[in-house]
């Protein structure tokens, strides 16, 4: 499938890498770093009347040696009668999707990259029947860093560490299993009490002072051999990766003198999405649990179940003996993320959603519309309670003369309202999306300009105040104002005691990106690109997120 790309103010890329975010999510809505890649495993032939196809999400470092090892594992091959789909889809839009899609959109197997996503995935029917991989959660930076630091004899402890003169880039927590890890390190090895938490919080503020880039940038700049490259939270097998092939590899693992916190890759059944041959699942249960799964994932750099170290482990950055574990409980992790929520402004999102009849172009398995809806409602279940939200729908004179029409208000999502709560009332309009769709065009420079005006009129000094517009065209408003007369007018409107960035997401390759570009530089925002819709969950979630 294809991938997206992203734009924002200044025509610097809009990160779809976890940034420094440190609530939890807009959401978690939930997030990023690479898009959809679906393998069909070869889904039968032969005499069979059907085939059983087994569905497997799988976090996307994982996702190959999965494919590699379904491919013709025993009972899943075209005499079998069944088969398996591996899916790479980050682990935060799948808790999204346990939470909003029928059984029928989910998968029947699910191995992300850590146990903590379990223990998010509040109220799904999970059953945890083992791992497939292993990999401890390291800092990454660059070998000149470690000896500038004199660490090269060993690292002090993660608190220390992540406070260091050398600067740290957190990723995502809502979105990086491996940022929460390393937060819940400093906490764990501290006693979990409140000098703990302090400096949970002097480490999440150290790195939101430190050099400004995403993690990636802090990786490229370790393997560049930077000896200011900053401190990254990441799997040890990401260094692997990132040094595989290299003949003088830079990038290098520090492990911190308190243990690591493992990334366990669980193998979970996925219960709410039963209705297939229960011997398929089982075999590929069995599959990703044999002998030959363990050789896939230490060639991949991963670690095994036991802490076998990964293929030319000392050569890729990465130390042979695995550190020692240094357990979570995912109980307190949970606590730490709604502590850690607290620390940032929460967002007011007015939310404006094309309903043009363009929306019924064939996408995936449905329309750019049910994708549309999909995506938005398993973004919704995961955006944290204080965040306020609003929804219009536009198209072209959807209200008398005027391109939009509000749906629902924008309220915190805990709001009650007349027997219902702010939350269900956005869920319930978002499933109609694909009935509400009109013909006659798309009135986009209009409706951008009203939105911009209406967040404003709306704006609420304790919030992140912002518009997210999805659309899949351009604009086709011929009574309407003009693209110079939008961009000066929002110019000339800016208020910067009452700042309004536009988000916008360009879903598909009809929908007009450069136009959402040039507005989110003169607003402060971003512009995505869903090339392929199917990408649109993963572009929502990290567009939701720019704050």
């Amino acid at each position: 499938m294809g991938r997206h790309a992203a734009t924002s103010a200044g025509r610097r890329p809009a990160q779809l890498t976890p940034q420094v975010l440190i609530a939890l999510a807009v959401a978690a809505v939930v997030l990023l770093a690479g898009g959809l890649t679906v393998w069909a495993v070869d889904a039968g032939g032969g005499e069979c009347e059907s085939t059983a196809v087994v569905r497997v999400a799988v976090a996307p470092e994982l996702a190959p040696v999965a494919e590699r090892v379904l491919a013709d594992a025993e009972g899943l091959r075209p005499a079998d009668c069944a088969a398996a789909e591996v899916t790479a889809q980050q682990p935060v839009q799948t808790v999204g999707d346990l939470g909003a899609l029928d059984a029928a959109s989910l998968p029947h197997v699910w191995v992300p990259d850590s146990s903590l996503w379990t223990a998010r995935a509040e109220g799904a029917d999970l059953q945890t029947v083992g791992s497939v991989a292993s990999s401890p959660v390291v800092l990454a930076t660059s070998a000149a860093a470690v000896d500038e630091l004199d660490w090269t004899d060993g690292a002090p402890g993660w608190a220390e560490a992540m406070a260091s003169p050398q600067g740290s880039i957190l990723p995502d927590p809502a979105a990086s299993a491996e940022a929460v890890a390393a937060l819940g390190a400093v906490r764990t090895a501290l006693g979990g009490d409140e000098d703990a938490d302090n400096a949970v919080v002097q480490a999440v503020l150290a790195a939101e002072r430190g050099p400004s880039l995403s993690p990636a940038e802090a990786l490229a700049a370790g393997s560049a051999g930077d000896a200011d490259a900053p401190l990254v939270p990441v799997s040890e097998q990401e260094v692997w990766a990132a040094n595989a092939g290299s003949e003088d590899p830079q990038l290098v693992a520090v492990y911190p003198a308190d243990g690591s916190p493992v990334l366990d890759h669980p193998l979970v059944r996925v219960g709410a999405a039963s209705a297939v041959d229960a011997a398929a699942v089982d075999a590929v249960v069995r599959a990703l649990t044999s002998d030959a799964a363990r050789s896939a994932v230490v060639e991949a750099g991963f670690r095994d179940t036991g802490g076998a170290a990964p293929a030319g482990a000392e050569a890729a950055g990465v130390a042979e003996q695995a550190p020692e574990t240094l357990q979570l409980d995912p109980a307190e992790v949970q606590a730490l993320l709604a502590q850690l929520a607290e620390l940032a402004a929460p967002s007011r999102i007015l939310t404006v959603f094309d309903v043009s009849t363009s929306m019924e172009a064939p996408a995936g398995d449905g329309t750019r519309a049910t994708l549309a809806r999909d995506a938005a409602r398993s973004t919704l279940t995961l955006v944290p309670e204080e965040f306020a939200l609003g929804l219009w729908f536009f198209a072209a004179e959807l209200d008398g003369e005027r391109d939009w029409t509000e749906v629902v208000p924008t309220r915190q999502l805990a709001a009650e309202v007349e027997g219902s709560v702010q939350r269900d009332l956005l869920d319930e309009q978002l499933a109609a999306i694909p009935e509400r769709l009109r013909p006659g065009g798309t009135g986009l420079y209009d409706t951008t300009l009203d939105a911009v005006r209406a967040a404003r009129a709306d704006f609420d000094p304790t919030s992140v105040n912002s518009v997210l517009l999805v659309t899949d065209g351009a604009n086709e408003d011929g009574d309407g104002i003009g693209l110079d007369e939008l961009l000066d007018t929002l110019r000339d409107e800016a208020d910067p005691d009452r700042p309004v960035k536009v988000i916008g997401v360009a879903l598909g390759p009809d929908a007009d990106l450069a136009v959402l570009e040039q507005v989110a530089e003169v607003t402060g925002g971003a512009a995505y690109s869903a090339v392929d819709p199917a990408d649109l969950q993963t572009v929502l979630f990290d567009a939701l997120r720019q704050r």
